[in-house]
């Protein structure tokens, strides 16, 4: 293994935190004995251009310093190479550093971790999953929560999380299910009305919201999280247990595991860690051991 480290960086991540979290990420990883170099591209796709040529020139490592958006980008760069992923989670939600337990907002710390786990080889082989030639590694939403992620998106003001909170209101005032058609592995289509479906390779979204809080990384199998047909006050009620996990006890949701689930509805955008992938229908496919990751 090479002792040169590849920091893959966002500046603009969590309002301007990955750019002063790049400086104590290198430090920690030059005083553990490795070399660092940094790749910042000018906009996403020079970004991953850059980043897959750190991988095909034999980096030791791909460590992402930013968001989920970020770590999704790492994602398409690492995916099926045995080049490893480190994490340094310092963008707003972060789900994806949540679901493997990793340092969140903690710079030096998570440096220092992914230090320790490449000298010590601690490397975690986990599931992610696909949708075409795009690999994801927590969850595909669709439905009500895509919805929002639509409208936020449409939005200029107010900044930061607030406009996902005034988005969530807007899309409540509109809310009516969605009549889904649900095919898990080589199953039967099943025809639903639904608030919303989530794929979970991980356990959350939306900055710490479990949706899929039983999802294992390493399983071969998305937990499949469908919010049934209910009213506006249901889903008030239900909301708030999303934070942790006991949404799932409630009657109105079901689970269910499948390696492979094609969705399809008329006009929902799916988003797959926090970014769109495209209008449904979509297939998804959990690819066992796809990325190797540094972990505690």
């Amino acid at each position: 293994m090479s002792s040169e480290i590849t920091l893959f960086v966002n500046p603009t991540a969590g309002r301007g935190r990955g750019a002063g979290a790049a400086q104590p990420a290198a430090s920690a990883l030059r005083a553990a004995g490795f070399s660092v170099r940094s790749v910042i591209g000018e906009d996403a796709p020079d970004a991953l251009a850059r980043a897959r040529a750190a991988v095909r020139e034999g980096t030791g490592a791909l460590v992402a310093v930013g968001g989920d958006g970020l770590v999704n980008l790492a994602l398409q760069a690492v995916a099926g190479t045995r080049t490893p992923l480190g994490v340094v989670a310092v963008g707003t939600g972060n789900d994806f550093a949540r679901s493997l337990g990793l340092p969140i907002r903690e710079p030096a710390v998570a440096g220092a971790l992914v230090a320790d786990a490449l000298k010590g080889e601690r490397i975690r082989e986990i599931d992610l999953g696909r949708i075409g030639d795009h690999w994801f590694g927590t969850v595909l939403a669709s439905g009500f929560d895509s919805r929002v992620n639509d409208r936020g998106n449409r939005m200029r003001l107010p900044l930061g999380r607030f406009k996902y909170d005034l988005a969530i209101a807007l899309e409540l005032a509109a809310f009516k299910p969605t009549r889904f058609r649900l095919t898990l592995d080589d199953g039967a289509v099943r025809e639903i009305d639904a608030t919303l479906v989530a794929v979970g390779n991980g356990t959350s979204y939306g900055g710490g919201m479990r949706i899929c809080a039983d999802a294992a990384m390493d399983d071969g199998l998305f937990d499949v999280t469908v919010v049934g047909d209910c009213s506006r006050a249901t889903l008030l009620r239900v909301f708030p247990r999303v934070y942790k996990g006991t949404h799932l006890t409630h009657p109105v949701v079901s689970v269910f595991r499948a390696a492979r689930v094609e969705l399809a509805a008329d006009a929902i955008t799916g988003y797959a860690d926090g970014e769109p992938v495209g209008t449904l229908p979509l297939v998804a496919r959990c690819v066992p051991g796809a990325v190797r990751v540094l972990t505690g």
